[in-house]
């Protein structure tokens, strides 16, 4: 758990960027996806400026469990943007993948126009079908196939085939 001062200063960075579209953050359920347990931030004094977070979680891709870190928070403060803070904050998450000896792999779902991002940070795009639990609705289960998803290899090598089931909510 973090301590009141940081979830302090990242309550207020992520309603810089969402509270009026989606309302206050809650860490115990950011914006209906699954929290972090893991938090790498860049901070300017007591304000944090870029952050990752992730999440360990077994997941099933195609009938073998894999230990991810399930990854989303991707976020830089509008006025810091620019600067190569989402490069750092990224590096420093897959620092700590990397460093987890039970983590196999970064995982994450994102909008296209930001896989290049993320390619360049290191991650890899697969081509899968997904289920997972409802952001929304906990008792519905949803599935997708056209989503940009990417790993990224922590401990891990070969990504195996076939679907993913996130086994709970995206992160």
């Amino acid at each position: 758990m973090l301590p009141a001062v940081q979830l302090t200063a990242l309550s207020d960075l992520f309603d810089t960027e969402y509270a009026e579209t989606h309302g206050r953050w809650n860490p115990d359920r950011p914006y209906g996806y699954s929290p972090a347990d893991v938090h790498a931030t860049i901070s300017s004094g007591a304000t944090v400026i870029a952050h990752v977070g992730f999440q360990r979680r077994s997941i099933d891709v195609g009938g073998h469990d894999v230990m991810v870190a399930g990854t989303g928070g991707v976020l830089v403060h509008p006025e810091w943007r620019g600067f190569g803070l989402g490069r750092r904050v990224m590096a420093l998450a897959q620092r700590a993948m990397r460093d987890d000896t039970a983590v196999d792999f970064g995982y994450l779902g994102c909008r296209e126009a930001v896989v290049a991002f993320y390619e360049t940070c290191g991650w890899r795009r697969i081509h899968a079908r997904e289920s997972h639990v409802s952001i929304s609705v906990a008792a519905e289960t949803m599935t997708s196939d056209g989503g940009p998803i990417l790993v990224y290899a922590a401990g891990g090598s070969g990504w195996p085939s076939g679907e993913i089931d996130l086994r709970g909510t995206p992160w």
